[in-house]
C-alpha cells in the first residue's frame, strides 16, 4: 500500500476548501452502474511471509529450463555490473538529452555507444536508436531509398529487394511500415541449401533501389556476402545489411563485403562494402525477458547521415576550450517539420542503449570475441548431441537447422512439457520446413544441458 501523508483534519480542511462534504462526492459524476461496488471476491489479508511463499510458488511455474531458443532473441550471459550500472538513478530515469548542460552523462554515454559500435560494424557513425531489429530494417529501407532518389534504373524506382532467408518477423514489420510509401518489396528466394543466389539480383524484372542481405542469416548459415554485394553494387543498389552484432567480433564487418573496392572501385560513392548496417542489440547485455524490450541500431556511411533516422551526439569544445557533448543531429519529428523528418522514432530506447554500453566496455574486444567463439563451439558441440540430420550443410554461426522428422511444433511443445525449450520449429514461417528446428547455443549452455536436451528429444521422437 502507498503511503499517504494526509491526517483526516488535512483531508477534511481540503474539502471545506473547494466546497464538498466528503471524498466520495467527487465521484458523484460517474453513473452507479458504471461503478464496481465492494470487492466481494478480494481475499482477506495475509502476512508477508506467506505472500512471499505464494509468489515464490507462481515464479517457479515460469522456470521453462534451459533455452535453446534465438532467432532473434539470445540467453546470453549478462554481466551483474551491467544492470548495476544501468539502474543507477542517473540512468534508470534519464530521458532524451534535451539540455546539453544538464545532461552531459547521457550524452557521453551515448557518444560511446555510437563509437564502439561504428568500429564494430566498421562504418562511419552510427545513431542511438531505434525501437528494434524489425524496426531497423524498416527504417534502414526507408533511408536507402530516400538516399537513393533516382533509383538503381535512375528513373526514381521504389523497388527494394529483400532477402528470403532473412529474419521474417523483420520483412513483415519493414512490410508494414513501408506499404504505404509507395515501395514495393521483391524478395530474392534462397536455394535448397538455404543460401542467396547471386545471380538472384540479375533475375528480377528490373534493377531494386536497394538490396537487404542478412548475415548470418535467419536459418544461422553464412552467406556468400561478397559476391551479393558487389551484384547489387553493380546494378546501383545500396546495400543494407542486417546483422547479429556479437558475430561482427568474429566475422568480415559489412564494411569489407564484397571483393571490388580494394583499388578504388566498389559501391556509391566508390565505398567497398555495405552502404547500411541495421539490426538488433539484444545480444548486447540486454536479457530476453520474454521477447522485450530491446532496441535497434542503424549504422551508415558519413555521405547518408543527413538521412539517419535517430540521433547523433557528437563532442565539442565549450568558449574555454573544455570537452563536452551535445546532440549534434536530431533529424525527427518532434525537432523540425514532420514533412520533412526522416523518421518519427519517439525515444532512443536509452536505458538498453546504456546497457549495452556498459556490456561492450566490460567485454572489450577479446571478450566479445570469446562469447562469439564460445557461442559457435557450444552449437557444433549440441548438433553433435542430438544426432539429428541438417536441413541445410555448410558454415553456420550460432544457430543451426535441424530436421527432426516429423511436424517440429509438435516437437516443441512435447520438449516444453519436459522442461527444455528446444528452439523455433520452422513451418510457420516456412511451410517446406515443417519437420526443421532451428536450435541455438550460447555461451551459457552447458554439456548436461545438451544431454538433457538429447534425452528428451529422444523420448519425444520415440513416442
Amino acid at each position: 500500500m502507498p503511503f499517504i501523508p494526509h491526517t483526516d483534519a488535512d483531508v477534511a480542511e481540503m474539502l471545506a476548501a473547494i466546497g464538498v462534504p466528503d471524498v466520495e462526492s467527487l465521484f458523484d459524476e460517474i453513473p452507479s452502474a458504471l461503478r464496481s461496488g465492494q470487492f466481494t471476491t478480494v481475499g482477506d489479508g495475509l502476512p508477508e511471509m506467506e505472500v512471499l511463499r505464494r509468489l515464490g510458488e507462481r515464479a517457479r511455474q515460469d522456470e521453462a529450463g534451459p533455452c535453446f531458443l534465438g532467432a532473434g532473441s539470445y540467453d546470453h550471459h549478462v554481466p551483474a555490473a551491467v544492470w548495476d550500472i544501468a539502474g543507477r538513478g542517473e540512468f534508470m530515469t534519464a530521458y532524451t538529452p534535451y539540455q546539453a548542460e544538464a545532461s552531459q552523462g547521457t550524452l557521453q554515454l551515448i557518444y560511446e555507444f555510437q563509437t564502439m559500435m561504428s568500429e564494430l560494424t566498421g562504418m562511419d557513425v552510427c545513431n542511438a536508436s531505434v525501437y528494434d531489429g524489425g524496426s531497423g530494417l524498416a527504417e534502414a529501407v526507408l533511408m536507402a531509398v530516400r538516399a537513393n532518389r533516382r533509383g538503381a534504373r535512375g528513373d526514381g524506382s521504389r523497388v527494394v529487394a529483400v532477402a528470403g532467408n532473412a529474419h521474417p518477423l523483420y520483412v513483415a514489420a519493414t512490410r508494414t511500415i513501408v506499404r504505404n510509401q509507395g515501395i514495393e518489396i521483391v524478395t530474392l528466394p534462397h536455394g535448397e541449401d538455404g543460401l542467396i543466389d547471386p545471380d538472384a539480383l540479375s533475375r528480377l524484372p528490373a534493377p531494386p533501389t536497394a538490396v537487404v542481405l542478412q548475415q548470418p542469416n535467419f536459418f544461422g548459415l553464412l552467406d556468400n556476402v561478397d559476391q551479393l554485394t558487389d551484384r547489387a553494387h553493380e546494378v546501383g543498389a545500396l546495400v543494407v545489411a542486417c546483422v547479429n552484432p556479437v558475430s561482427l567480433a568474429l566475422l568480415k564487418p559489412p564494411c569489407l563485403w564484397g571483393k571490388r573496392g580494394e583499388g578504388g572501385e566498389g559501391g556509391k560513392g566508390g565505398e567497398r562494402g555495405a552502404d547500411i548496417v541495421c539490426g538488433d542489440g539484444q545480444p548486447l547485455g540486454v536479457p530476453m525477458a520474454s521477447g522485450g524490450p530491446s532496441f535497434g541500431f542503424i549504422c551508415t556511411r558519413r555521405r547518408l547521415v543527413r538521412q539517419l533516422p535517430g540521433r547523433i551526439v557528437g563532442r565539442t569544445e565549450d568558449l574555454d576550450g573544455r570537452p563536452g557533448f551535445t546532440l549534434t543531429l536530431q533529424a525527427r519529428e518532434q525537432h523540425i517539420r514532420r514533412a520533412k523528418a526522416t523518421s518519427n522514432i519517439c525515444t532512443n530506447q536509452g536505458l538498453l542503449v546504456t546497457a549495452a554500453t556498459v556490456y561492450m566496455s566490460l567485454l572489450g574486444p577479446a571478450g566479445l570475441r570469446n562469447v562469439a567463439a564460445a557461442c559457435h563451439a557450444r552449437t557444433l558441440e549440441l548438433v553433435r548431441a542430438l544426432e539429428l540430420p541438417r536441413c541445410f550443410e555448410g558454415p553456420f554461426f550460432h544457430e543451426c537447422v535441424l530436421d527432426v522428422g516429423r511436424p517440429a511444433d509438435e516437437v516443441v511443445t512435447a520438449l516444453a512439457e519436459r522442461g527444455v525449450v528446444a528452439g523455433l520449429a520452422l513451418g510457420t514461417y516456412f511451410p517446406e520446413l515443417a519437420h526443421g528446428l532451428l536450435v541455438c547455443a550460447t555461451e551459457k549452455r552447458t554439456g548436461e544441458e545438451m544431454r538433457r536436451f538429447a534425452q528428451a528429444l529422444a523420448e519425444v521422437r520415440n513416442v
